[in-house]
């Protein structure tokens, strides 16, 4: 078995986590990082995943530069640009570059190249706390076990997603739609006329609802060409 994990995730957390704050006084703070604390603690929280999952191997999948997402829409995680992120963090993913098979494929997102393994190889478990990750048809590893998403489930989420937006990833979803609602109309029609339908009450068109559904979409097999580094937009189908 192979483990696929969330480096985005691993790296930002570790990183985080060993930030220290000191109060010098008179009014003189300092914030440090020892980079000894960034690399064992995912030492640590590694072999932890490696246990629980069973794995005898690990692919750690990076986000790179360029999301061709940002091409969708200017505005996703534009939200992000201003936030300072952790100082340990470059030190974070060259150690799991350097240890735990860290893999950055060009224009896309950890998530996305998550995707495309995990429903490509049967033989494999993604690991990551990003709920985005459950509209992949593949193996899960979660705190109670591994869990296997079949397609019919993987696709209600990613409906679910489109309906529902990301404030995190900066892209709205369907205005007035939350969980409960969404929840409504998928258990009612899990389908792409019922999101679409969702939309136009709102007075808004297809082709709003087919952008959100881009933004939401975490790439799976055959929707990322690694020759020509291109993603195959989704499409509903006919």
């Amino acid at each position: 078995m192979k483990l696929l994990v969330d480096g985005d995730i691993v790296a930002y957390r570790t990183a985080s986590a060993a930030e220290q704050a000191i109060n010098w006084g008179d009014g003189h703070w300092t914030l440090h990082a020892f980079e000894e604390d960034v690399t064992s603690a995912i030492d640590g929280f590694m072999a932890s995943l490696m246990e629980r999952s069973g794995a005898t191997e690990v692919v750690t999948a990076l986000s790179g530069p360029k999301n061709f997402r940002k091409d969708v829409a200017s505005t996703y995680k534009q939200n992000r640009v201003d936030k300072r992120k952790p100082m340990a963090l470059p030190t974070a993913r060259a150690h799991l570059m350097a240890e735990y098979g860290g893999l950055i494929v060009p224009n896309i997102e950890a998530d996305d190249t998550l995707g495309i393994y995990g429903s490509r190889d049967a033989d494999t478990v993604i690991w990551s706390d990003d709920k985005d990750l459950k509209t992949i048809p593949a193996k899960h590893l979660f705190e109670d076990g591994i869990v296997e998403i079949d397609e019919k489930e993987a696709d209600y989420w990613f409906f679910y997603q489109t309906l529902v937006g990301d404030s995190t990833d900066n892209y709205k979803g369907c205005p007035t739609i939350g969980d409960k609602k969404a929840r409504a109309i998928l258990d009612k029609d899990c389908s792409w006329e019922a999101v679409v339908a969702a939309f136009e009450k709102q007075g808004l068109s297809e082709a709003v609802a087919l952008e959100q559904a881009r933004l939401a979409r975490i790439l799976r097999d055959g929707e990322y060409d690694f020759e020509t580094n291109e993603v195959r937009l989704w499409e509903p189908e006919d």
